[in-house]
């Protein structure tokens, strides 16, 4: 902010004659030299205000180019101003040339529709005169938001300038169609069985593939339908309610591509519509990165693949299932906020947070962890249709919640499309970040996106959905995105794929030394996953870093790849899978795997997880390679020393050193031993005697035992 104190003007009210009289013997100034050569964009335009303090001071009078009227507000504080510049523009400054009554803290903002503002700058301690705040975006409506007076009275503005330049391609629009990789059918659609096997027949094998799809389902009753789902395919139902989407058919993910093994059967997703399935029974074998959300099933659903081999899944959230649901070779699972008629058996760790007849807690003898309510939750943003609308429909956050959201869906909000820069193949970085500076959220449809800078979140309440698991590639070793200390960010559906320069972290929830509270209405990360390698070489120090208070991270797997290309030690290095310096941060289902040091460091005050799923990693070359202050491995799970306050529940943390199986890890989990510190229900396994732990926590537990996959287990630590 550049700031000129000028000559101060006697305050010309409402007193009459005389006043107005002294103050035109007071010199006025002149244009400030650099809106000397050009006429302000606000110059004549509409302004209104939240007051006027008489009738001879109305809004108008600040953009009237008149450097004797003026725009004054009744005497209270968090008054603005605002002008209507006609069109969209890019702002480059504004400035605001003060009355004796003038604004000592306020910010400038920036509206693409003159409801939803971001904040643009701000002045702090300003004292009068003129003053030139720079700013930088994309709006149509620019407003004086005043925090606090400097005087008795209230706001006042000779004049309300605001520079930049309009014309070129114009402002970036919201809403349009939804891709070429986006699939709308109806129940009346022709060949719509031939559709979902067409996508299949491609998908089923194509792990590290670019192609990415979302079939979406209009409203209706779908009879004898199978849609079977591949790598990087969604199905959605359009419905504002699951039961709107009537499905007499199945939504089926098997493992025959892999010889009956679901352990890769990763990225893909089914949410909100019911399910009424052909026998009784659906089967949904699959690993992690694959949601089943919002989902009604008129009947059980099988989480194991045909025949009952390998699997190691997964998430249920927001869901009813009327039946049983049969785990059988699940290795561990996390549901949350959902119904089931029955659960069968577990394996490891089958955790349950608000779960309406889930089983009964168990873990010193068996795998289930069950609390009746999840303390903090928010649903995922979905797309409905409202009529022939596209609409994008924003759950309210829950607190001490059990069951289903839906279908009161109480508190939550609808966001019309056109709210929504719809991203499409091609689209670069500038135009997003354009997009966001505009005001617009965004709607990455399917395909991969390759950036050469940041795309950054700035403002609150920001929604960033994907569909079809949109992927963002940043290329260069920039970070593919930064959010903002601000509130109720929604980061929902999408990958991020690290690229073959090193980035210094792939996304980044608030900036270093954040602290705002945000309690109120936490930013979110849903269905978000990061990959570091296995399409090919990727790089990464820190993969997520979150410095922001009360962020919700509700299901991520956050994985450095053990197969695929660009598979290395060194080549697809990634030091840290998620770093937490906030506080106040909780986690709900979290997956994070192989990472070259600690997979999970946790720094800020009173975090809190539930459910955690490892491994470590499995190409550590030797030992050597992983000690450090004397000790062999890097904990899976680690508290700072410097906390005082945490607790986690459910995690489970595995080895498969197959580059050297003669490690002895010391131990999955590390933890300063203080009153505050409190670590529920934790496992290590040794997978088929590849590697061992000598202990669970810290030095407590027992070591895993030869080659025998069992857990070792701690049920409370300290």
């Amino acid at each position: 902010m550049r700031h000129t104190n000028l000559t101060r003007r006697l305050r010309r009210g409402s007193l009459g004659v005389a006043l107005i009289a002294t103050a035109a013997l007071v010199t006025l100034p002149g244009p400030t030299p650099a809106a000397a050569a050009e006429t302000p964009l606000s110059q004549g335009r509409t302004a209104t205000s939240s007051s006027t303090e008489n009738a001879g001071t109305p809004a108008q009078n600040a953009v009237d180019g008149d450097k004797g009227t003026r725009w004054s507000s009744a005497a209270s504080d968090d008054q603005w101003l605002q002008v209507d510049l006609g069109t969209t523009a890019s702002v480059t400054r504004v400035v605001l040339d003060w009355e004796t009554a003038y604004g000592k803290d306020y910010k400038i903002q920036l509206s693409p529709d003159g409801s939803s503002w971001r904040d643009a700058g701000t002045v702090t301690g300003g004292d009068g005169g003129v003053d030139t705040v720079d700013v930088s975006g994309q709006a149509r409506y620019v407003r004086m938001q005043g925090l606090h007076r400097a005087t008795q009275w209230g706001y006042s503005l000779w004049e309300f300038q605001v520079f930049g330049t309009t014309g070129g391609t114009g402002p970036i629009q919201g809403g349009g169609d939804l891709g070429p990789n986006v699939i709308v059918v109806d129940p009346s659609t022709p060949g719509l069985q031939q559709k979902f096997d067409q996508v299949f027949a491609q998908q089923e094998r194509s792990q590290f593939g670019d192609g990415r799809y979302q079939f979406l389902l209009k409203p209706g009753t779908y009879n004898g339908l199978n849609a079977q789902l591949g790598f990087y395919t969604s199905v959605s139902g359009l419905g504002l309610n699951p039961d709107d989407v009537q499905i007499n058919g199945d939504i089926t993910v098997d493992a025959g591509w892999f010889n009956g093994n679901a352990t890769q059967n990763f990225w893909r997703s089914a949410e909100n519509l019911a399910l009424n399935p052909v026998n009784g029974t659906d089967r949904w074998a699959v690993a992690q990165a694959a949601p089943f959300r919002r989902i009604h099933v008129k009947g059980g659903l099988n989480l194991a693949p045909n025949g009952y081999g390998w699997a190691s899944g997964g998430y249920i959230a927001d869901s009813k299932i009327d039946g049983t649901v049969g785990p059988y070779s699940q290795q561990q699972w996390y549901t949350r906020n959902s119904s089931v008629g029955g659960w069968t058996n577990g394996v490891w760790n089958m955790t349950f947070t608000g779960v309406e007849g889930a089983p009964a807690t168990d873990f010193a003898t068996g795998p289930y962890t069950t609390f009746d309510t999840t303390p903090i939750s928010r649903e995922k943003p979905f797309l409905y249709l409202d009529g022939s609308t596209y609409k994008v429909f924003v759950p309210a956050k829950r607190t001490s919640s059990r069951g289903v959201s839906w279908p009161a869906n109480a508190g939550g909000t609808s966001l019309p499309l056109d709210r929504f820069y719809v991203v499409k193949p091609g689209a670069t970085a500038a135009t997003i970040n354009a997009a966001l500076d505009q005001g617009l959220n965004l709607l990455f449809t399917p395909g991969v996106y390759h950036i050469d800078r940041t795309i950054e979140i700035d403002r609150a309440d920001t929604v960033v959905l994907g569909l079809g698991l949109a992927t963002i590639v940043p290329d260069g070793g920039v970070d593919a995105m930064h959010v903002a200390d601000v509130d109720g960010v929604r980061l929902a559906g999408f990958l991020i794929d690290a690229g073959p320069a090193t980035s210094d972290t792939l996304l980044r929830i608030g900036p270093p030394g954040a602290s705002a509270d945000h309690s109120a209405n936490p930013t979110t990360m849903q269905d978000v996953f990061i990959r570091i390698g296995g399409a090919g070489p990727g790089r990464a120090t820190d993969s997520v870093v979150v410095n922001s208070d009360d962020v919700l991270i509700d299901h991520t797997w956050i994985w450095r790849a053990d197969h695929g290309e660009g598979v290395g030690w060194e080549t697809n290095r990634a030091d840290y899978g998620l770093r937490v310096n906030g506080d106040d941060v909780l986690t709900t289902g979290l997956f994070v795997e192989h990472f070259n040091k600690y997979d999970v460091v946790w720094s800020g005050e009173r975090g809190r997880t539930i459910f955690f799923q490892n491994e470590k990693a499995y190409d550590a070359p030797d030992a050597a390679a992983i000690t450090h202050d004397g000790i062999v491995g890097y904990a899976a799970y680690k508290v700072a020393d410097t906390v005082n306050e945490h607790e986690a529940w459910a995690l489970g943390s595995y080895c498969n050193y197959t580059s050297d199986d003669t490690i002895v890890q010391h131990h999955g989990f590390q933890v300063p031993v203080r009153p505050g510190i409190k670590m529920r229900h934790l496992m290590v396994i040794s997978l088929g005697g590849k590697g061992q732990y000598r202990h669970v926590v810290n030095d407590t537990g027992a070591a895993t035992s030869g080659t025998d996959t069992v857990p070792s287990k701690v049920v409370q630590f300290p």
